[in-house]
C-alpha cells in the first residue's frame, strides 16, 4: 500500500518513526515533508497529503503536528477526505471500521509504545460498510 506521510515542524521526530513502522510493514510512501525543524506551516502539509489520497496517488495518508489537531481540520477540508485524530489504538481501529477514515492524524506527543498500535491498527482496519456506509454516504453528501 503507498501511504502519504507529512508533518509540520513539531511532528518530525514522530513522523522518523511513523516512516520506519511503514517501510517494516512492507508498505511504500511518498514524504510531503516537512524534512527539518524549521517553522512551517501545518495547513500546507495537511493539504498535500490529503490531495494525494483524495486523487488516489496514496491510499491512505498519516500526518502529525504538535496536537493533531491542525492537520485534522485542514486535512477534512479536502473533498473526499476522512481525516481523524487518533490518540490510541481503540479509536485508530474504529476509524477505519466505522467511519472509513484515510487519513490518520497523530499529535507529536504519543508515545513510542502505543505508536506501532496505531498505526498498524489504521493501516491494517478494514471498513465494515453496512449501516456505517449509510452514515458516510450522508457525510459524503454534505460536501456538495
Amino acid at each position: 500500500m503507498r501511504i502519504a506521510i507529512g508533518c509540520d515542524h513539531r511532528g518530525l521526530e514522530l513522523k522518523k518513526q511513523v516512516v520506519e513502522l511503514i517501510a517494516a510493514a512492507g508498505h511504500s510512501y511518498q514524504d510531503f515533508g516537512c524534512y527539518s525543524t524549521e517553522p512551517v506551516d501545518y495547513p500546507d502539509v495537511a493539504r498535500e497529503v490529503a490531495q494525494a489520497v483524495a486523487g488516489g496517488g496514496c491510499r491512505m495518508g498519516i500526518i502529525v503536528c504538535s496536537t493533531g489537531i491542525g492537520v485534522c481540520i485542514a486535512a477534512n477540508k479536502v473533498k473526499g477526505i476522512r481525516a481523524a485524530l487518533c490518540c490510541d489504538a481503540f479509536n485508530a481501529q474504529r476509524a477505519r471500521k466505522h467511519n472509513d477514515a484515510n487519513v490518520l492524524c497523530l499529535g507529536a506527543g504519543i508515545k513510542k509504545e502505543a505508536l506501532n498500535e496505531i498505526v498498524t491498527n489504521f493501516l491494517e482496519g478494514e471498513f465494515e460498510g453496512g449501516r456505517h456506509q449509510r452514515r458516510i454516504d450522508k457525510i459524503t453528501a454534505m460536501e456538495g
